[in-house]
């Protein structure tokens, strides 16, 4: 069971996910507005016990998914943490001492099946699957082995990048990060209660079902507790802060001659335990 958001009739609401469809639980719980609420309240085990033996409120094909935590205050995203893709760079650098790091805005991500959004300014969508975190419990300058009791789910993300607006200037990557609706996360949240479930996991993206993507969580550069405890050290973390922790080599830029993301693709990231995200692509409607 995951807890997921969703949108029916023009209506956001919260809930979990059921046989065939989603129960909204939003209503039964006016006073969370959104799931980053539920977090913040310590509240995620009393919406699972709510939503046992629920059937279905709304059934597949009647609402549609958002990103599971629509309202975050930050969501802070970790660059080059596999070693293959430290490799890309060709710098001579063995790894770096510290994680980069950069921000995107919550409009930049929609929700799973929902079309990943190829603006008219540049061809040159491209993926990236990761996983992400979401803060539970609030901390500054955390320490690495304290860092699992501050998560309280995991989601999956496909980090999409406009790949020439990343490079428009001499120091940036705003630019070619935060295109609206041009990455993804989802399907939804998946409770976490164990260092296990992101210690030695597998992270597979798949393009149209041929594999880009692939390596373990256990070869990032920067674990997913160094990253908290870094992250931490300048700013205060919240409840339903996400951290989107690092892609793996095989991104389209990185074929010759490269694969953009087009109208009619389907990207799926999977992750053990966490579940798919799925994606079509389309072009962004601008008007006559």
């Amino acid at each position: 069971m995951m807890l997921v958001s969703f949108t029916a009739k023009g209506v956001q609401h919260w809930g979990t996910t059921a046989p065939g469809g989603v129960v909204a639980l939003s209503g039964a719980f006016p006073q969370w507005r959104s799931l980053r609420n539920v977090i913040e309240a310590g509240a995620i085990a009393q919406i699972l016990a709510a939503a046992q033996g629920r059937p279905a409120s709304h059934r597949e094909g009647s609402f549609t998914y958002d990103p599971p935590i629509p309202d975050p205050e930050k969501i802070i995203c970790v660059g080059v943490n596999f070693p293959d893709r430290n490799a890309e760079y060709k710098d001579g650098q063995d790894a770096p001492p510290n994680p980069s790091l950069f921000i995107r805005f919550p409009r930049s991500f929609t929700g799973h099946d929902q079309p990943l959004i190829r603006p008219p300014e540049s061809p040159q969508l491209d993926y990236e699957g990761e996983i992400a975190v979401v803060i539970g419990k609030p901390g500054r300058r955390i320490p690495e082995t304290q860092a699992p009791d501050h998560i309280a789910a995991l989601t999956l993300c496909n980090e999409g990048t406009i790949r020439d607006w990343v490079r428009h200037a001499k120091f940036n990557v705003t630019q070619g990060k935060n295109w609206d609706r041009s990455g993804a996360m989802g399907p939804g949240l998946v409770p976490f209660t164990d260092p296990a479930q992101i210690a030695d996991i597998q992270l597979t993206t798949r393009v149209n079902g041929e594999v880009r993507q692939q390596d373990r969580t256990s070869q990032m550069l920067f674990p997913i507790a160094r990253q908290i405890a870094y992250i931490s050290t300048f700013t205060t973390l919240a409840p339903g802060d996400i951290i989107v922790t690092g892609t793996p080599t095989g991104a389209g830029a990185r074929f010759d001659p490269p694969l953009w993301l087009k109208p009619g693709d389907v990207v799926e990231v999977e992750a053990e335990g966490i579940g798919i995200l799925r994606n079509g692509v389309a072009d962004e409607r601008t008007g006559a």
